[in-house]
Parts: C-alpha cells; structure tokens; sequence
C-alpha cells in the first residue's frame, strides 16, 4: 500500500478512536509534521468525511457525523463480527434479509484476501425459532418509529391489531426487545394503567408522538428478567408464582444439565434435592416427573396435591380404551 494511502488509514482509525485530537498529538503519534497531518486531513474531507478543526490552546481535529456515508474503516475483528451479525439477522424479523445480503456482499468485495479467505469459511446457518406457521416480519420503519419513541420519551399512539383492537392505543414506551425471533414493545399502558408487551408487527404507529414523559423503572429493574417472565408467567418481578422442593433418587449431576433456575443440591451420590419454580402447581409436578426418578415430595402441599392430580389422570388414560387380550 503507498505510504500517504496507509497514512490516511492511521488518521482515520485515530479520529475514530476519541472525540478530539489535538493536531500535535496527532503528529506525534503518526510521526508526521503538523503541516502534513493538516493536508492528509483534507484529503480525508474531499474524500467524504466530516472532520472539524477546533480552536484552542491545543487546536486539533474531530471526526463528525455528515450527511452522506463515506467509505468505512473496520479492523479484522470488527469485519467478523459485522459478518456474522448480517448472516443472522433473517432470524429476528425485522424484515430486512433483502439489505443484509445486499451489505455482506458489498463488505465482502471490498475485504482483503486474507480476511475475505477467513469470512469465507464462517457460514452459518441461522434456524428459524419461531413457532410452526411462520413469523410475522417487522418494517424497518415500524421498528425505527417504536426506537425513536423509545429514545425520546415520547407517548406514543398507536393502533394494535389484536383480539380487543378498538380506539388507538396510548403508551409510554420504554424498551423495545426481541424474544423467541419476535419483535416486542415494553411500555406503560396509560388507559390500562400498567405495564403491557405490544407484538411490534401487530403495532402501527400514528403521528405525531405524544407529549415527553418521565421514564418509569420496569418491575425488577430488569427488562430482560421481566419480559422472559410475562411469558412463562412469572410475577411482575420475574418470578416464578409456584415454588416446590422435592428429593430425586437420582444422581445430581444427572439433573442439574437439564435444570435452569432452579436449585440442585447433592445429597449422596444417588439421591439429590432440587428446589424449582413454574407457572403453575400441575406444570411444577410435571416437569419434575420428566427426570425419571423417584420422587419424595418435601413441600408445600399445593404441590402434593398436583402430583396426586397428576397420578389420578395418568392411570385413567393408561387405562382408558383398553385392548381386551386376545382369546385363547
């Protein structure tokens, strides 16, 4: 590469690195002088980029946003990183597949050999987790107009296409997340007084936003603890509703692979507590009968009566339409 090309690069990557260069640092650390850094910055300009000079005792350079894109610089990582985020956006619905193979393949010409060689052999194949049916996809416009609202702490208006659609809806919006390859709003319902998830692809937004609001602070302060609750249907905080502990006559290594936030504690080498929580008394008895083991029932009793509830349908449907045995 010519040395005022690769020049060119180092400033760059120096003016993308911090806020404010002061144009002797910048000498200093390209071993340059202070007139060369001054034309090397105005070819960075005809070339596309906004950089500003500022007055002062140490005057210097700042790289600014500008109203056209110019061309980009990225280290190797950053271009694996960019590589792989493009390769599995199809799985988030946000309805942009069509953009994202348009950009890999522009970063992949522009990549040296030895990077492209590399990216190359990272293919990756993004599985679908939505339900059977397919997933609804999400405008980028819908999910920019929902990020804005978010960003400006404005209420948004909004008509919902769902079961009690009505008159518009009204919110403070205060995240927005993904979940399960599903775009959702988590906002404060302001006609229902409490915290709602709005599917985003059911979401059209009305304009102009409402007035700015004071943000709120999610149930548990944790938006992600919150949003995968409402959806296994935890409390407000997160938590499960229903909490049991039982005795497995099971080794505790052979449970705890298939436990996630719950407790297992050794109590022998074939014998274990497990401490677990679900959205419901029967699911707690049944999901602890799934590790094929002996169960001994420590408490409460809500959960002794969900597996005396359990017993009694499993041995009416092991028992239900019978085959008589054959005759002699």
């Amino acid at each position: 590469m010519p040395k005022t090309s690769a020049r060119l690069l180092a400033l760059l990557s120096l003016l993308q690195a911090r806020r404010d260069w002061p144009g002797a640092l910048l000498a200093e650390r390209l071993d340059i002088s202070p007139r060369t850094v001054r034309r090397d910055v105005d070819r960075l300009r005809e070339l596309g980029y906004p950089i500003a000079a500022f007055k002062g005792p140490e005057g210097g350079y700042r790289l600014q946003a500008g109203t056209e894109l110019p061309p980009l610089l990225f280290d190797d990582e950053q271009a694996v990183a960019l590589t792989l985020a493009l390769q599995v956006v199809t799985t988030t619905g946000a309805g942009v597949e069509e953009a994202a193979a348009r950009a890999l393949t522009t970063i992949r010409q522009v990549m040296p050999a030895r990077l492209r060689h590399r990216v190359d052999a990272l293919q990756v194949t993004a599985v679908d987790p939505a339900p059977t049916g397919g997933r609804p996809q999400v405008g980028s416009g819908t999910l920019m107009a929902l990020s804005s609202a978010v960003h400006a702490r404005e209420v948004l208006r909004f008509d919902y296409t769902a079961a009690d659609s009505g008159a518009p809806r009204r919110a403070e919006p205060h995240h927005l997340v993904t979940y399960a390859g599903r775009w959702y709003l988590v906002a404060w319902d302001l006609d229902r007084e409490d915290w709602r998830t709005f599917r985003a692809d059911r979401i059209s937004p009305r304009v102009p936003t409402g007035p700015r609001f004071a943000p709120r602070e999610v149930p548990g302060g944790d938006v992600a603890a919150f949003v995968a609750g409402r959806f296994r249907g935890a409390d407000a905080h997160g938590d499960w509703p229903c909490h049991g502990e039982v005795v497995l006559r099971t080794a505790a290594a052979t449970v705890a692979p298939y436990v996630r936030g719950g407790l297992v504690e050794a109590l022998g080498p074939d014998r274990c507590r497990l401490v677990l929580g679900a959205w419901s008394w029967t699911a707690l008895a049944a999901t602890l009968g799934r590790f094929d083991a002996d169960i001994e029932a420590v408490g409460p009793d809500e959960l002794r009566q969900a597996f005396a509830r359990l017993a009694r349908r499993y041995a009416d449907a092991a028992t239900a339409h019978r085959t008589p045995p054959p005759g002699p």
